[in-house]
C-alpha cells in the first residue's frame, strides 16, 4: 500500500491518477475532505502538523510519498521541516520500507528559503533507517501560473533573471517519476534523482512563448517590489538568492534522468502549454 502526502497539490493530483492508470494500492492523505473525494480514489483526512492522523494513515503502509508546502515568509523555523520530519519519524515507526521524498535541486546549508529547508529534511532522512530516494527537480513550468511566479498580474515575466537558463520541468514528469519509483522495487537505496525539463530556456523565451513582455529587473528594484507586497526583509533577501541563483545560471542544468526513470522524454515548455490548453491570448 502506497500513501501519498499532499495529494492535492501541482505533484499529487497527477501522481495519484498516474497511481490508478497502474492499478497500484494507494490511498491520499488530505486536510480537507471534500477535496480528498474530488480526488476519486481512497483518501485519508489527516494534517501532518498532528502526529496521530500521520500515523493512523499509515497503517497498513509500506511505501510513502513525502511532499509537502515550501517556505513561508515567517521568521524562525520553517513548518515544513517540523512536518516532514514528522513524518519520517512516524514512517519508520510504521514499518514503512520505501520512502520517496520530493525535495528541490541542490540543497544544502548555504541555501535559502525552502531549499535550505529540504537540506535539513534530507538530515534527517538519511540518518534513518529507511530505504530512501530523492527527487530533486528544478523550477516548475507550472509556477508561472499560480503563486509568485514569473508570470505576474501586469502581464509580464518581470524580474532579476538576466540571461540565465533554467530548466524548468512540468510537475507532470515529477509525478510520473515517483510513479515508477513507488511501483518498483529500489535497485539502489540512498539515491538521488536531479530532475530537469529537456531544455534550459531564458525567462526572455519564456516570456516569448507565453505572448507577454519580459522585463529584466534590477535587483534592488525587485526588493523594492517586494517589500511594497508587505514581505519582512529577510524574506526578501532570500528571494533575491534565489534570482541571483537563476540569473548565474544554477539551474540550467539538464539531467537525462525524466528519460531514465519512464522511458520517455520530459515534456517541454510547448508541450506543457498544449497539454494545459493555454490559449495564446493568455500567452
Amino acid at each position: 500500500m502506497i500513501l501519498v502526502t499532499g495529494a492535492t497539490g501541482t505533484i499529487g493530483r497527477h501522481l495519484v491518477r498516474a497511481l490508478a492508470d497502474t492499478g497500484a494500492s494507494f490511498r491520499a492523505l488530505v486536510r480537507d475532505e471534500a477535496k480528498g473525494r474530488k480526488l476519486g480514489c481512497d483518501f485519508v483526512v489527516g494534517d501532518l502538523d498532528e502526529p496521530a492522523s500521520v500515523s493512523a494513515a499509515l497503517k497498513g503502509v509500506d511505501r510513502l510519498l513525502l511532499n509537502s508546502g515550501g517556505a513561508l515568509p515567517v521568521a524562525g523555523p520553517q513548518p515544513m521541516v517540523r512536518q516532514q520530519i514528522t513524518v519520517i519519524d512516524a514512517a519508520r515507526a510504521a514499518g514503512v520500507t520505501q520512502l520517496v521524498k520530493v525535495s528541490a535541486w541542490q540543497p544544502s546549508p548555504e541555501a535559502k528559503l525552502s531549499v535550505r529547508a529540504h537540506w535539513e529534511i534530507e538530515q534527517h532522512l538519511h540518518a534513518s533507517d529507511l530505504t530512501w530516494s530523492t527527487l530533486q527537480p528544478t523550477g516548475y513550468m507550472q509556477n508561472f501560473f499560480t503563486g509568485e511566479g514569473g508570470f505576474v498580474g501586469d502581464n509580464a515575466v518581470a524580474g532579476p533573471y538576466g540571461d540565465g537558463r533554467v530548466a524548468y520541468i512540468d510537475a507532470y514528469d515529477i509525478a510520473a517519476c515517483a510513479a515508477v519509483l513507488l511501483t518498483n522495487d529500489p535497485e539502489d537505496a540512498g539515491t538521488v534523482h536531479p530532475l530537469t525539463g529537456p531544455e534550459a530556456l531564458t525567462h526572455r523565451e519564456i516570456a516569448a512563448k507565453l505572448g507577454v513582455p519580459f522585463r529584466d529587473v534590477p535587483p534592488a528594484e525587485a526588493a523594492d517590489d517586494l517589500r511594497a507586497k508587505g514581505l519582512p526583509e529577510w524574506f526578501v533577501a532570500d528571494l533575491l538568492w534565489l534570482y541571483a541563483d537563476m540569473a548565474s545560471g544554477g539551474m540550467a542544468e539538464v539531467t537525462p534522468t525524466v528519460r531514465e526513470l519512464t522511458g520517455r522524454a520530459p515534456r517541454t515548455f510547448d508541450e506543457f502549454l498544449a497539454a494545459n490548453r493555454v490559449p495564446t491570448s493568455a500567452r
